[in-house]
């Protein structure tokens, strides 16, 4: 590690690691202390770690709030889904972790597979600004998407509005699930959300850095052990870059 990739990610002498607390995948709880404990908050203690620095959590509501502080001398790292629009202005490393992202539809739907759902008329809630929201901006071409802030806002809009399906995290679906008699979760899946590690474009150093950080993480055991600290169901180690 040189000291150019250190001063850049750690500038006040403490990791400020952006931490999006709407993926209960990633943040399951809350310490006694307040802060956010999980998969992605022990991921930013390890960086921390390996550059010899403190952590200092800093917590977004949603991934968008996140995603818009890139480079404002809020955060060095964020923890979030690594989408096109996200990179214009933020350093991504490769994913350390997957999750898969697929469709609910209500009972009786003419909805039978992922591919049934891109079609002319065929309306899908979703939560606004979420990674997967975001690949569906940049790939549906036939159905018309719905987004709506936050994911039980996607969920009430889906159910409200009669929308023929609902995106999501199937994690998070096979909970929605079960609130509503006849609702089903289509299989497989439309995309996989990436997770990875992202500093401000200017930091060069740093970028390469968490980029072979994440890489060392994945190959050693690290994420894995990680989820297995956690008991987290629907995250997987992603491949190596």
């Amino acid at each position: 590690m040189s000291d150019k990739a250190r001063a850049e990610l750690a500038p006040t002498g403490v990791l400020r690691a952006g931490i999006n607390l709407s993926n209960f995948l990633l943040v399951t709880g809350r310490s006694d202390k307040g802060e956010p404990v999980g998969v992605a908050p022990d991921m930013a203690k390890e960086i921390a770690g390996s550059l010899g620095v403190p952590v200092n959590y800093v917590p977004f509501k949603t991934p968008g709030e996140l995603a818009d502080q890139a480079g404002k001398n809020v955060w060095d790292v964020g923890l979030i889904g690594a989408e096109p629009q996200r990179a214009a202005t933020i350093a991504f490393s490769a994913a350390y972790v997957e999750i898969e992202a697929t469709y609910m539809v209500p009972a009786g739907s003419a909805l039978k597979s992922i591919a049934d759902v891109d079609k002319p008329g065929v309306r899908i809630a979703v939560s606004a600004r979420s990674a997967y929201g975001l690949w569906l901006e940049n790939n549906i071409r036939n159905a018309t998407l719905v987004p709506v802030s936050g994911l039980d806002g996607a969920f009430n809009k889906f159910i409200n509005d009669k929308c023929d399906a609902l995106a999501g995290l199937r994690p998070g679906l096979l909970k929605d699930v079960e609130k509503v008699a006849g609702l089903k979760i289509l299989d497989g899946q439309f995309t996989a959300v990436q997770q990875a590690v992202g500093t401000a474009k200017a930091n060069g150093e740093g970028a390469r850095y968490l980029a072979a950080f994440v890489e060392q993480a994945k190959r050693s055991g690290l994420v894995a052990k990680l989820i297995e600290r956690h008991n987290v169901k629907g995250l997987s180690v992603a491949p190596l870059a």
